[in-house]
């Protein structure tokens, strides 16, 4: 496979996962395909714009999906649009986009390929962040709800750390093994295990 070079953070028999790293605050954008058909999802178009259509086209992406409506997660949200590739997101941050063609749902399953993804509503970064885990895998793609020493940024108008900390003790670790693998919005990943012993200390430091 040839074109705009990605790196593999993850694949095995059913699934590969795709990372770049775009624009001016390093957001990770990942593609998520299914190995036995080619179709593609790519979570976040943030930035890079032709960078990004290069891989749509090169790595079979029908749809792109938002983890939030931050800015830097949606920069290149009208051009995908524009060349034909749905974009879905949920209510709560709809507005923060430029348009949008699907409005994501908790607890849904989104079919890519044989793959099935289903969608965990964890608000607290902002009103409608998202996160998505690939059914069969120890993947956890968790945006700028939970990175490595903590959760996102709760400084914001429309954040709330009470809110994040709920989402990311309910919605995440009481359900999700140790082993699963959290991929976030910005820098390198973590386990599930790694960050769960820590969660009283973010709470006791307020962020």
């Amino acid at each position: 496979m040839t074109g705009t070079p990605t790196e593999i953070t993850f694949q095995d028999a059913a699934v590969e996962v795709h990372r770049v790293v775009v624009g001016p605050v390093e957001n990770n954008v990942y593609i998520v395909r299914c190995r036995a058909t080619g179709d593609a999802v790519l979570i976040d178009a943030a930035n890079e714009h032709d960078r990004l259509l290069d891989l749509c086209r090169l790595l079979g992406v029908r749809s792109v999906v938002e983890t939030h409506g931050h800015w830097d997660h949606i920069q290149a949200v009208e051009a995908v649009r524009e060349a034909g590739i749905d974009v879905a997101v949920t209510r709560a941050d709809s507005a923060m986009l430029p348009g949008y063609d699907l409005l994501l749902e908790d607890e849904a399953v989104l079919e890519v390929g044989r793959l099935r993804i289903r969608t965990i509503a964890t608000p607290g970064h902002t009103p409608g962040s998202m996160c998505f885990a690939v059914g069969g895998t120890p993947l956890l793609f968790t945006g700028d709800t939970l990175f490595p020493g903590g959760p996102g940024n709760t400084s914001f108008e429309d954040a709330d750390f009470a809110t994040i900390i709920a989402s990311i003790e309910n919605r995440l670790f009481a359900p999700f093994p140790a082993d699963t693998l959290v991929l976030p919005g910005h820098g390198e990943g973590t386990t599930i295990g790694t960050e769960a012993p820590h969660l009283t200390e973010w709470v006791d430091r307020g962020w």
